[in-house]
């Protein structure tokens, strides 16, 4: 029951901030105005404050009132940007760090997703992000064979390797496929994100492909709660899809 409560406010104050009723820069209620407010324990409010802590809400220094430090992040799938374009592109700063490159036989779904035959060499590369400072993203990419030497000659603290590609390579990646699900932090996301083991994560898996179709990566980014919102546009216009009045809308 307790459990339940915590999330209940923490939603709240979530949708809260979200929505603007509590402006970048605002303080949130003590503690004991917020444990009034929902009739809970103070003990129940810290476990909901602490949960935005960890999203990146809201500021996670303990003994004084939480400070809102941002608003959603929202990525649209419209335009095929890199994390990088697109973080800078509402107003963030980004470093990014390679913690391992690492040449290895592909993995059977890597060698579909690439395109490439069974066993061949690819590069897997180990990567973190940071938003303003914030480890954001831990980013796992196996890149095809013929794109690897590349990626390997670029410095460790690259911004972004598909901007590099383009500008010093002549790779560019003009098509993109994404999958999106969720799942539980394991010991080594958990520690390079600074959150608990177990804790949610947001996993956005793609492959980039040239011009040609030819496959340039295919990578598994995951993202901690809170940090991003993926938006997709949908347009009766722009499907082949055609419903008219009186057609049967399928169920679900």
């Amino acid at each position: 029951m307790g459990t339940a409560r915590y999330l209940e406010i923490a939603e709240a104050l979530r949708s809260a901030i979200l929505s603007g009723a509590y402006e970048v820069g605002a303080q949130l209620p003590s503690e004991s105005d917020l444990a009034a407010r929902w009739s809970a324990s103070r003990g129940t409010v810290r476990q909901a404050v602490a949960t935005l802590a960890a999203e990146g809400l809201i500021g996670s220094r303990q003994g004084a009132r939480r400070i809102v430090l941002r608003h959603e992040r929202r990525h649209s799938f419209g335009e095929l940007n890199s994390f990088a374009q697109w973080a800078e592109g509402i107003g963030h700063e980004v470093t990014s760090r390679f913690l391992a490159r690492t040449r290895r036989p592909a993995t059977p779904e890597e060698a579909e997703r690439l395109a490439l035959p069974a066993g061949t060499e690819v590069l897997a590369v180990l990567r973190l992000r940071l938003l303003d400072g914030e480890p954001t993203m831990v980013e796992r990419t196996a890149y095809a064979d013929w794109v690897a030497a590349a990626v390997e000659a670029l410095p460790e603290d690259c911004r972004s390797v598909m901007d590099s590609l383009a500008h010093g390579s002549g790779i560019v990646a003009h098509y993109g496929e994404h999958l999106i699900d969720a799942l539980p932090a394991g010991s080594e996301d958990a520690r390079l994100l600074e959150i608990r083991r177990g804790s949610p994560l947001l996993r956005q898996r793609h492959v980039s492909a040239t011009a040609t179709g030819r496959p340039i990566e295919w990578t598994d980014d995951r993202y901690r709660a809170g940090s991003v919102t993926f938006s997709v546009s949908n347009s009766a216009v722009a499907t082949p899809l055609e419903r008219r009045a009186g057609d049967a809308v399928p169920p679900g």
